[in-house]
């Protein structure tokens, strides 16, 4: 939980969020909807033969989902198209952070994403008869946000 000097709690807005790869390498800005951002664990369970019916439960293997982010085309697509330009060509694992904000544009809190990918991009069909918004879809695939990598040493 934040908590700002006047000891006020901040609260996230589901609206405000923004997603930037590479520590400011590639700003993607702002997105309207953002799916996804969930861990799981497999859970083991282990039960010692004269413990009767007593079981311990342990977490196994963590789980992150691809994460979805939409929003109206906009001059950010630049910017992804910039970035997914540069991995077609050149290939890497990037770091990346999703950061929320409240609704008076201070950051609440962020996640930071390892080995991320983009996984797809896409925007809606265009129709001249429509007056649809161009929506833009991107997925990440990641190795996860929380600090639960096995080290060496």
């Amino acid at each position: 939980m934040a908590i700002k000097g006047d000891d006020k709690q901040l609260l996230g807005m589901a609206n405000r969020f923004r997603v930037v790869i590479d520590q400011g390498s590639y700003d993607l800005g702002s997105w309207s909807k953002v799916t996804g951002l969930d861990v799981t664990w497999d859970v083991a369970e282990y039960r010692a033969g004269d413990s009767w019916n007593h079981r311990w439960f342990y977490p196994g293997n963590t789980k992150y989902q691809t994460i979805k982010l939409e929003r109206a085309a906009c001059k950010d697509t630049n910017v992804v198209k910039k970035w997914l330009n540069e991995g077609a060509t050149k290939p890497k694992f990037y770091t990346g952070t999703l950061k929320l904000y409240d609704a008076n544009n201070d950051a609440v809190t962020e996640w930071e994403l390892r080995n991320v990918v983009p996984a797809k991009w896409s925007i809606a069909g265009f129709e001249a008869g429509s007056s649809k918004v161009a929506l833009e879809t991107l997925e990440l695939q990641h190795l996860g946000f929380l600090d639960d990598e096995q080290k060496a040493g």
